[in-house]
């Protein structure tokens, strides 16, 4: 009896010793990188309404290329992984420090300011997990413990940038192997998300505003629900492929990356002119919120695509995911009419489902569209994920991405994204 009393008492020291530890270290990386998340966002919004103000900066996206590249090479980053060094360094405790994070900072910011289609969740991934990997250096922490502080950085940016902290939280454990889930770093995600959230709010930052018009529930609701998640699930392989394709053409045809840089900025501005319109340089929010509000054209949603495979394939930073969600919305959108159904919940149904497609993270998908669309619709998101996780495949936007279970039974593969 004595053991067994002095083995729960070490048992629960052990415990309230890595809670108060993850505790402060997950409040610490939230408040810190909180803070920078949020500097960030302030960045890219005010470039973006510069360069909305001033038409011009368009013509300057092949001179920003030339920069981004410069940058790079000035810091002595040859080889820019992007958000797979961010998979890596929590898998297999790859390199990352401060030059990443001032790299992809500024870079992403000139790339939204010249108007590249690009997003803002790669740079919020890899600007969290270089000060993640930084902190951990600094406080000499062992391999693993480094491992979930990066993924504390994660979570804590990404939350700061989209306002949704579950989300943001389970986003950072579950990306790094699907069908694994990292529970040992639920309490500093989650501290992380939660602080880095709260310091956005401080300074006015929160989620996009979204109105869904959920319908009755039913059979031929959750038909409908079905069939647009299947056609978001398998356009995934083409959004993965395209984004893929046109970096491996680049590379190909125009083997320096000054080169690819600029003719990839001319080739945006280009597409830009041809069709006469600038809603598909930089992120694109206005067109998806006008996808919860009127039913888009059918062409919308691969132009968006196309700009952003021109842009991210030749060098530009920002990340995809925010044009997923203008992909996944007006291609939701745009299917509402076919299908009966109100756009604001197709264009719903549409961003959760290429979402989960491309990252391959269904849980993360779940909490995403609860705490963007509320809980009304939870069954209907829940359907649409489900379907969208199994249609996809083995498609990924990050190649360094491990599918360790199949998706399809029981079964350990161990295999990267195709």
């Amino acid at each position: 009896m004595g053991t067994q009393k002095r083995t729960w008492l070490s048992h629960s020291l052990f415990s309230a010793g890595c809670l108060c530890k993850w505790t402060l270290l997950g409040l610490a990386m939230g408040g810190l990188v909180g803070l920078v998340g949020t500097a960030f966002s302030w960045a890219v919004e005010t470039v973006t309404a510069l360069r909305q103000s001033q038409g011009w900066l368009l013509y300057l996206l092949p001179l920003a290329g030339l920069l981004i590249v410069g940058l790079y090479h000035l810091l002595g980053i040859r080889e820019d992984k992007g958000t797979n060094l961010v998979l890596l360094a929590v898998r297999e405790n790859g390199r990352m420090d401060l030059r990443n994070m001032i790299c992809i900072f500024i870079a992403s910011v000139m790339t939204h300011l010249c108007g590249g289609s690009s997003g803002r969740e790669g740079a919020a991934l890899q600007i969290g997990g270089s000060m993640g990997a930084t902190f951990a250096k600094a406080l000499k922490l062992d391999e693993a413990d480094s491992r979930i502080l990066v993924m504390s950085g994660m979570s804590a940016c990404f939350a700061a940038l989209f306002g949704t902290p579950v989300s943001a939280a389970f986003f950072a454990m579950e990306v790094i192997s699907i069908g694994v889930l990292h529970y040992s770093a639920l309490l500093p995600c989650m501290t992380a998300a939660i602080a880095g959230t709260g310091v956005a709010r401080l300074f006015g930052m929160g989620p996009m505003q979204l109105q869904v018009l959920v319908p009755a529930a039913g059979w031929l609701s959750f038909g409908k629900t079905a069939a647009v998640a299947l056609a978001c699930g398998l356009l995934s392989f083409v959004f993965c492929s395209a984004i893929r394709w046109a970096a491996k053409g680049y590379q190909r045809f125009l083997k320096n990356p000054y080169l690819r840089a600029a003719v990839g900025g001319g080739l945006v501005v280009l597409c830009s002119l041809l069709l006469g319109t600038r809603q598909y340089n930089g992120a694109g929010t206005e067109t998806i919120l006008a996808a919860f509000s009127q039913q888009q054209a059918w062409y919308v949603f691969l132009l968006k695509l196309l700009l952003t495979a021109l842009t991210l394939g030749a060098g530009f930073k920002g990340g995809e995911i925010v044009p997923v969600f203008f992909v996944g919305s007006t291609c939701g959108s745009a299917l509402s009419g076919l299908f009966g159904l109100d756009p604001s919940f197709a264009a719903a149904v549409g961003m959760i489902s290429l979402f989960c497609g491309v990252t391959n993270c269904p849980l993360t998908t779940l909490f995403l569209s609860v705490e963007l669309f509320g809980g009304e619709g939870a069954a209907f998101y829940g359907a649409a994920v489900a379907v969208a996780y199994i249609s996809s495949g083995y498609a990924g936007l990050y190649s360094e991405q491990k599918i360790l279970y199949s998706k399809f039974k029981p079964q350990f593969i161990d295999k990267k994204v195709g």
